[in-house]
């Protein structure tokens, strides 16, 4: 089943009956956030698919190998959107990938209409580098680099 987006799911729950909720809920699982662990298991599967270990993605990321393990395995959670941008962008994910994964993190995603949201959408478009580089991208214009993980929330 493909993601619905929220007008989508407004749609079909006009249509939808009360006594259906169950059905709409198994039949629309994929576009909701009702999973605590949806972030982990929709990363750890990406990164299986492309046959990467998470050790590397978190040194691709530059973020602690441990802290990094403890935030896939939902023991940690961040408030830090970069931090998951920086998994996000060292697992090689594509935009739409990332938007998804902030979202099922419960994280707001990035928005065209944000400046520094803009650069770094066209950064996951593009991949010009590695974190390194996307952060000199980022400054070059003057915009705060992807935070690393050094306040752990």
């Amino acid at each position: 089943m493909s993601e619905k987006n929220t007008t989508e799911l407004e749609n079909i729950l006009g249509r939808t009956h009360l006594s259906e909720f169950e059905s709409y809920c198994q039949q629309n699982k994929d576009s909701m956030f009702e999973d605590k662990d949806s972030f982990n298991v929709y990363i750890k599967d990406i990164l299986a698919k492309k046959h990467m270990t998470q050790q590397r993605v978190f040194l691709n990321a530059d973020i602690p190998e441990r802290y990094g393990y403890k935030l896939l395995s939902g023991e940690k959670h961040t408030k830090q959107r970069d931090v998951i941008l920086r998994i996000c962008y060292a697992g090689e994910l594509t935009l739409a990938q990332t938007q998804r994964a902030l979202r099922k993190y419960g994280m707001p995603e990035l928005y065209a209409k944000v400046p520094r949201d803009a650069l770094l959408m066209i950064l996951f478009n593009e991949r010009p580098g590695d974190i390194i580089e996307v952060n000199a991208v980022l400054r070059k214009n003057g915009m705060e680099p992807l935070r690393t993980s050094g306040i752990q929330e």
